[in-house]
């Protein structure tokens, strides 16, 4: 009774703040932390340390420089850009987004860092803008896409790119991938690259996924099995590569970052995939989460029906106007037989079994994380700006019972974006080992010149929601990125004192090479180049301490 009276007082003190509009409840007394499996390292239990001890956090505020600025306490080194050696044969690719650090023998300090490269921008790899390429540039955009496996140490408090090790290998446009499933899709049992990959997960056995999202901007498309092809991707490459199919594109892809075996998963369904978080059960079966980034589109999630697979299960799609998650399933879903000859085929146009069945449009669901404390699911959701949703917010899913196989769920508005929260349009997000919300913004770069509703917030940043003390529930901007840049993939080394980042297409907006509109990271008047760094400071040691 003691402990009920005095969450209604917490709850009410809240409420009539004079700082609501910065602050948000988040279940921030519950201490214990929940068991299953989210990421590579054990997350440490919140601190019951008195609020006094607690730091205090001054945010930076919103920059328009050509920098990548951070706050007091902390400092970057690049760890690779675009176009640099990984080995005698391979180069890092472009805009790189999602990261992954797999530790050597959970050593935070040695690893194989995966790093996504989700799309090309033909200016920066060839300057050929025109819609007539020749097949020896289509093939440099192929090359850069895809994905790096990458060995990197840290001495003397530095990390580095070990050239040349037998870990460092690429993955890309040109890359044999076998379909993890019984039929073929669209005539063939494998795929030839994987491309659009943004954001991705990682799994209890250790291996990377890695989620192919606009696959239509790269190959010819057809929203249906029963409609047409649609003329000209975006790039053009069915041009030169006509039985590149794009049914082949838009799944979910394990690797092995040991041995840069890889395969798709038909099972998770077809996509504009952002994220793949997979939760393990107790019985070693798991569940994966992820969201399709287009707007009015849908959240799903998989379990599976036996141990540690990808293959054996059922998806199913969010309704969170009823709590419920419905089944991808032609044989529980009449209105799919009707409608698909095959299971296969029901996975393929995801998109239009998801309507079928019931799934709630949403206003761009991309990353997805499970508070390690509570076990609620966060879901990014960037913004609809047809409907006039500029800001964006995070969605929070709470299981039935707090289990996430189950079939039930309450959803709720767990922080909207705005003015006066201080960031728009959220997108990557990351737990500290404290519990801490750390996330990434994502407003276009059309929009971050000027456009009234984003212009308060100028560059693109890295933000993080407190859990507590004094400050909890505040947002605190952490990172603005440079000219046109977005922040992406944040990733924590196993001890916590490394936070891994992508700083994706800085110079975006550019037309020209004779007019660049960022000169990030080497300045001097140079060619932006799309580069993962690693931040480290007393910061991430006192805010996790």
């Amino acid at each position: 009774m003691i402990y009920f009276l005095s969450v209604i007082i917490i709850l009410t003190i809240f409420r009539y703040m004079k700082k609501t509009s910065r602050r948000v409840f988040l279940d921030l007394l519950g201490k214990g932390t929940i068991a299953v499996t989210l990421l590579p390292y054990v997350v440490a239990s919140c601190s019951d340390k008195e609020e006094k001890n607690m730091i205090k956090l001054e945010g930076i505020a919103p920059s328009e420089k050509d920098d990548l600025i951070l706050i007091d306490g902390l400092s970057y080194e690049l760890i690779i850009s675009y176009g640099d050696p990984i080995s005698d044969t391979d180069k890092f690719g472009f805009n790189n987004d999602f990261l992954c650090f797999v530790p050597f023998d959970n050593n935070p300090n040695e690893g194989i860092l995966w790093s996504n490269h989700e799309y090309v921008d033909p200016l920066f790899i060839h300057g050929n803008t025109s819609e007539e390429k020749t097949l020896e540039e289509i093939k440099q955009e192929m090359y850069n896409i895809g994905g790096s496996l990458v060995h990197i140490k840290k001495e003397d408090e530095k990390w580095e790119v070990q050239y040349n090790s037998q870990y460092n290998r690429r993955l890309n446009g040109f890359t044999e991938i076998s379909f993890n499933w019984d039929e073929q899709i669209e005539g063939s049992d494998k795929a030839i690259g994987t491309l659009g990959n943004c954001a991705g997960g990682y799994t209890p056995w250790g291996t990377v996924l890695t989620a192919e999202e606009n696959y239509q901007d790269f190959y010819n498309n057809r929203s249906s099995a029963k409609e047409p092809f649609i003329e000209d991707s975006w790039l053009q490459w069915e041009k030169f590569y006509p039985n590149h199919l794009p049914e082949h594109y838009g799944w979910i892809t394990e690797i092995n970052p040991k041995t840069g075996e890889a395969q798709k998963h038909v099972a998770l369904g077809r996509c504009a995939h952002e994220c793949a978080t997979v939760v393990s059960l107790p019985d070693e079966r798991v569940v994966v989460y992820t969201g399709d980034d287009h707007k009015n589109e849908c959240l799903y999630k998989f379990i599976s029906s036996k141990p540690k697979s990808l293959k054996e299960g059922t998806l199913y799609v969010a309704n969170t106007q009823e709590g419920k998650w419905e089944a991808i399933d032609i044989e529980q879903q009449p209105v799919l037989k009707e409608k698909f000859l095959n299971q296969t085929q029901a996975l393929t146009y995801l998109r239009e079994s998801s309507k079928l069945v019931g799934g709630t449009p949403l206003d761009r669901p991309e990353d997805i994380e499970i508070d390690p404390f509570n076990g609620n699911v966060l879901v990014t959701l960037t913004n609809n700006i047809p409907k006039e949703n500029y800001f964006g917010s995070i969605l929070k899913i709470e299981e039935e019972g707090g289990k996430h196989d189950a079939l039930t769920f309450k959803s709720s508005v767990h922080l909207e974006g705005g003015v006066e929260n201080g960031f728009a349009c959220p997108d990557n997000m990351v737990f500290d080992r404290k519990g801490n919300l750390w996330f990434t913004s994502d407003i276009s770069g059309k929009y971050t010149h000027g456009e009234e509703h984003y212009a308060s917030f100028k560059n693109n940043g890295l933000f993080i929601l407190i859990r507590e003390g004094e400050q909890a529930g505040e947002v605190i901007q952490v990172a603005s990125a440079p000219v046109d840049a977005e922040l992406t993939g944040p990733w924590f080394s196993p001890d916590g004192e490394t936070l891994f980042l992508s700083v994706q297409h800085p110079g975006e907006t550019t037309k020209s090479l004779d007019q660049l509109t960022s000169n990030w990271p080497n300045g001097n008047g140079e060619v932006p180049k799309p580069s993962v760094v690693a931040i480290q400071g007393e910061f991430l040691k006192e805010i996790q301490g």
